[in-house]
């Protein structure tokens, strides 16, 4: 079943990008361009909805706890604002993920299958594969080349989110915020410890390549 998102962003070029982005993605969508018209806008038929701060009239903060109780599906928001403590706000407020303008297509569109798998609660019961590697989330089991892999839980997470993610880059910042909670309690060289050992790992199953690096972006699944 086609999912429906809501677009709330005053401004029309963005808006439009995102509407296209968003149904060139197989979405369904709504836009709306301020608070007051996202939440009259906003059903039992919204999936998601990607929330700008900077709104005309009410902004975004403000109508995120309406939103909610009006029909509790995941929000995303779509904010230039950098500041952590604003963030940690937001969420207390009830939003489920935060993504910083200018943002990565790829990195958005991973946000939003993420949260929508989390809402469903596909992601849990799921079995993944990608070529010889099969990913079990519901009892935390991986086989690679019909070999079982003993991942701890950061290297089970990152092969998850990229597995997840077959046919898109997962940018650092996506995978800070999935694997390790918060874009600030991790480093590039904490990612790369894990990186090496994940990676050495699946080497000792079998000679393929499976994850490739994409420089000054994140990683992959290899093509």
């Amino acid at each position: 079943m086609q999912k429906t998102i809501l677009i709330i962003e005053d401004d029309s070029e963005i808006n439009d990008m995102l509407r296209i982005l968003l149904r060139q993605n197989g979405y369904s969508t709504i836009s709306a361009y301020s608070g007051t018209e996202g939440l009259l806008a906003h059903s039992k038929d919204v999936s998601l909805i990607l929330l700008d701060l900077m709104l005309p009239g009410r902004s975004g903060d403000e109508v995120i706890r309406e939103l909610k109780e009006k029909h509790n599906v995941p929000v995303i928001i779509t904010s230039a604002i950098h500041d952590v403590e604003k963030k940690v706000d937001l969420f207390s407020l009830g939003a489920d993920d935060y993504i910083t303008k200018p943002f990565n297509n790829d990195e958005l569109l991973a946000r939003i299958g993420a949260r929508l798998r989390a809402n469903s609660g596909a992601a849990s019961g799921e079995m993944i594969v990608y070529k010889d590697i099969e990913l079990n989330a519901t009892d935390f089991t991986v086989t690679v080349a019909g070999k079982p892999v003993e991942l701890p839980r950061y290297e089970f997470a990152l092969l998850k989110l990229f597995m997840e993610n077959q046919n898109r880059t997962c940018t650092k910042s996506l995978i800070y915020d999935t694997v390790w909670d918060y874009e600030n309690s991790a480093d590039d060289n904490t990612l790369n410890v894990h990186m090496s050992k994940l990676r050495k790992k699946l080497k000792e199953c079998s000679d393929e390549e499976y994850i490739e690096t994409v420089w000054g972006i994140g990683y992959r699944m290899k093509k």
